[in-house]
């Protein structure tokens, strides 16, 4: 795997946790829960105490991840923020053919999205041969393929360019759970 320094960085941001209350809401426009609001909170102090800023945030149009967006993501980022329709419903494989159309000079993306295709997009990006169902350093991998919950943020360093992205082409380097933050 290449170091951080000559790698292109990928962040994966599991939406925070969404309200239910009105049962007559489509998917699409529920909002966040108090929870969910906490949780995007302690995301957006991590985000800030370590330093990531991506310079391109890919969102889903969901009100769920626009809201986790808004309060997770610093308004001071100098970031390229599209919101995108075809995110929300979107499987792992679609996932990839998107990252794959990224600029070839971005080198930090944060892709906002929905289970289960971000937990399947982070294990198949960072699973390896001889590591399929064993752990990465530190647990990361055996982590995010238990349990990828919501507000959940993935960190993975590419071993490709962007067009290449595929399975295996990722090494995970941080997965971290808002119940890790508090």
């Amino acid at each position: 795997m290449p170091t951080r320094s000559n790698t292109s960085q990928l962040y994966v941001l599991r939406h925070a946790k969404s309200s239910w209350d009105d049962p007559v809401l489509e998917d699409h426009d529920r909002p966040l829960a108090p929870r969910g609001r906490r949780a995007a909170a302690l995301i957006a102090e991590h985000l800030r105490r370590e330093g990531i800023g991506p310079a391109l945030i890919l969102c889903s149009s969901a009100l769920r991840a626009r809201e986790t967006l808004s309060r997770a993501v610093q308004s001071g980022t100098p970031a390229e923020v599209r919101i995108e329709r075809n995110l929300y419903a979107a499987s792992a494989a679609e996932l990839i053919e998107r990252l794959r159309r990224v600029p070839p000079a971005t080198r930090s993306v944060m892709l906002i999205g929905h289970n289960p295709a971000l937990q399947t997009l982070v294990c198949t990006l960072a699973e390896h041969e001889g590591t399929r169902g064993q752990a990465s350093a530190g647990g990361l991998l055996a982590a995010a393929q238990g349990k990828f919950p919501t507000g959940a943020l993935a960190t993975l360093a590419l071993a490709c360019r962007w067009r290449e992205l595929g399975p295996g082409s990722a090494e995970l380097t941080g997965f971290v759970r808002p119940r890790d933050l508090e």
